[in-house]
């Protein structure tokens, strides 16, 4: 009988017990909308964590997080304050943040922690997408570039600091003698940037090619740096080559003299002074109202680097031009690039015109001595 009563009450305890943890679980829920979530290694994950009172008296909860995977951090705070034990009133709720730091350094997979609320427990998963490492990446989406000697090549690259501490890169490059390269970040020239871990900072890289280069596809190798990881990135730049013309004369002179309403024969130098073969070199003039200028050859059809031609300007000045200095201006052009030289041409009066003159002078005299003689002793 003894037994009995002793069996009777055990059971009585132990549904008791049952019955007030079903009543605590019933008064209390821990809620937040994402109990499941996958990122990469090194993201923060951010939960909103309500703890809500359905009972009719005020909740004094614990506030415990556990099971989380060593290395890794977390933080719990409501209303601005680090918490570990809440008091909620009866038919209300509170909000805990909850933000847990997912490690660099960790393996692909699925990992199960806990968030109590006294008895309560919330079960949460964060599934890791990809293995973790321990590097720094150094990339673009657009390492090759082409272009002139004279243009400035300008690439655009992400730096990602993907360990668990902020680092300090300096960024050097190998290039060849001439070749200089200047980096940009957050609008300012750097020699060196300073990245959060996890975080990616943009860098920009302006590379400009030595005045001479000649045509061809360059290397630049490219790097970030610090005592503990770097990284490298490797630029191409496609050198079309340089276009420069050159207009000038056998002797140099830009200097020359006519006589008005007569034509003078100029001779020109065209040079390619580039790295690149120039094609389809016209020759132009600007020149003073009433004068005529044409060239033998017209147009030159190519040139290659380092080479000369010459060529021929025929000036006819203005019949009525006055003496004087014009400037005729001559140009050689092609589509990539043009030259062009101030020819100053001195008008001068023709020998004719000048023995017409004075005979007419002689004229005048003559005829004022020939008048005196007649009228003069009268």
């Amino acid at each position: 009988m003894q037994t009995k009563l002793f069996k009777l009450s055990l059971l009585s305890l132990t549904l008791g017990v049952v019955f007030s943890v079903s009543a605590l679980q019933a008064t209390v829920t821990v809620y937040t909308p994402y109990t499941k979530i996958s990122v990469p290694p090194g993201e923060s994950v951010d939960y909103s964590v309500d703890v809500i009172n359905n009972g009719e008296s005020l909740q004094r909860l614990d506030i415990v997080v556990s099971g989380l995977p060593k290395g890794w951090d977390y933080e719990l705070k409501s209303g601005g304050w680090k918490v570990n034990q809440i008091s909620v009133l009866p038919k209300e709720k509170k909000t805990l943040s909850f933000k847990v730091e997912v490690p660099m350094q960790v393996n692909k997979g699925s990992y199960q922690f806990r968030i109590s609320a006294g008895e309560y427990v919330l079960p949460l998963s964060i599934t890791v997408s990809e293995q973790g490492t321990y590097k720094t990446e150094f990339t673009t989406t657009q390492a090759n570039m082409e272009g002139q000697a004279s243009a400035t090549f300008t690439y655009n690259a992400n730096l990602r600091n993907r360990t668990a501490e902020k680092q300090l890169y300096a960024l050097t490059e190998d290039a060849q003698r001439g070749w200089n390269v200047v980096y940009r970040a957050n609008g300012k020239q750097v020699t060196s940037v300073e990245v959060d871990p996890g975080a990616t900072t943009n860098v920009t890289i302006e590379i400009k090619p030595p005045a001479a280069v000649e045509a061809g596809s360059f290397k630049i190798p490219v790097k970030a740096t610090t005592g503990s990881t770097s990284a490298q990135l490797e630029l191409e730049a496609v050198v079309t080559g340089s276009y420069t013309i050159e207009l000038t004369t056998p002797e140099g002179l830009l200097s020359a003299d006519i006589t008005a309403g007569r034509t003078r024969k100029i001779e020109l130098v065209i040079k390619n002074t580039g790295s690149s073969e120039l094609k389809d070199i016209e020759l132009s003039a600007n020149k003073p109202a009433n004068w005529e200028v044409s060239f033998d050859p017209k147009k030159i059809e190519t040139l290659i680097p380092g080479a000369a031609t010459q060529a021929t300007a025929i000036v006819k000045s203005s019949d009525k031009a006055i003496p004087g200095d014009y400037v005729v201006k001559i140009t050689s052009k092609t589509p990539e690039t043009s030259s062009t030289a101030d020819f100053r041409i001195a008008v001068k009066t023709s020998l004719l015109s000048g023995w017409v003159g004075i005979l007419l002078i002689a004229a005048v005299i003559a005829a004022v001595v020939y008048l005196f003689r007649k009228y003069g002793r009268r």
